[in-house]
């Protein structure tokens, strides 16, 4: 078979340009929409840094000003307070536990609730959905300022912020798993006599459980680097200590909780990641 057998000629190139030009050139149109949408976006992000005023004296100087609290972080130090820091990592953990555990005990039956086919009343469902998006809207932040005002300062509070905050978003992915689960085993379940608890608990629950549990897991993983953010505001926690060195330009100090942190997350990555995989098992 020769080259020129297989090849398309001029004229079969001709007639497919004919018969389809979008493949082979965009209408005039269509590349100018491309391109204004091109320039509009360039226009925005130039207006969004003179808005800012993201001006090179400003970068230049903001560099030099990070490069001398670099210098005064190194090397880092404990201040002999190791066990203060300790105490507070440990306040940390607490919180982002306590508010992860929470959170997902009471978004286990609000997300059978919220799944479209448990519950197929539409009202209901609309405006249970519409909660959920209104408890979304608010940040992890603002309810820990709600909560230090309403309850005092201390880890309490981050506790109530991060169960409020995840309570809604853990409903959510509960619900669309419950929503995407596989019907032939509930089916069959109705169809050995089962009543509706029998069949959510036999054949709703075990193919849900796996992923309620990942995601927990990765909500916990998540909250530990949340009720840091959240010390600092007045939640407790190790968060507060940062803070606390900062203000007084104690860099070496911030350096080590720093990496303190950044540990910590580390290990709670690696095992939550092993936990997971038990879990939802290999693929």
């Amino acid at each position: 078979m020769t080259i020129s057998s297989v090849t398309p000629q001029t004229n079969e190139i001709a007639a497919w340009r004919y018969s389809y030009p979008e493949l082979f050139a965009k209408p005039l149109a269509e590349r100018w929409r491309a391109r204004g949408i091109v320039i509009g976006l360039a226009a925005i992000f130039i207006f969004g840094l003179w808005w800012i005023d993201a001006s090179p004296i400003r970068f230049w100087n903001g560099a030099q000003r990070l490069g001398f609290l670099i210098r005064l972080m190194l090397p880092p130090s404990t201040g002999g307070v190791l066990d203060i820091y300790l105490q507070a990592l440990g306040e940390t953990l607490a919180m982002a536990f306590f508010g992860t555990f929470l959170s997902s005990v009471a978004a286990f039956p609000l997300g059978f609730l919220a799944a479209r086919n448990i519950v197929p009343n539409v009202a209901v469902h609309f405006g249970f959905r519409r909660v959920l998006d209104v408890l979304r809207g608010i940040d992890i932040l603002i309810w820990a300022l709600i909560f230090v005002s309403a309850v005092g300062m201390g880890p309490f509070a981050g506790v109530l912020a991060i169960a409020l905050s995840d309570v809604a978003f853990l409903t959510k992915l509960y619900a669309e798993a419950i929503e995407n689960v596989d019907r032939k085993p509930l089916e069959g379940t109705q169809a050995a006599g089962a009543n509706r608890l029998q069949t959510i608990r036999l054949a709703v629950i075990p193919q849900v459980l796996p992923v309620i549990l990942s995601n927990a897991l990765y909500f916990f993983e998540s909250n530990v680097r949340s009720a840091t953010i959240l010390g600092i505001v007045g939640a407790g926690g190790i968060g507060l200590e940062l803070s606390q060195q900062i203000l007084v330009n104690n860099w070496d100090q911030a350096l080590f909780i720093i990496i303190m942190m950044l540990v910590t997350v580390a290990i709670i990555d690696f095992l939550s990641r092993r936990i997971r995989a038990k879990i939802i098992g290999k693929r």
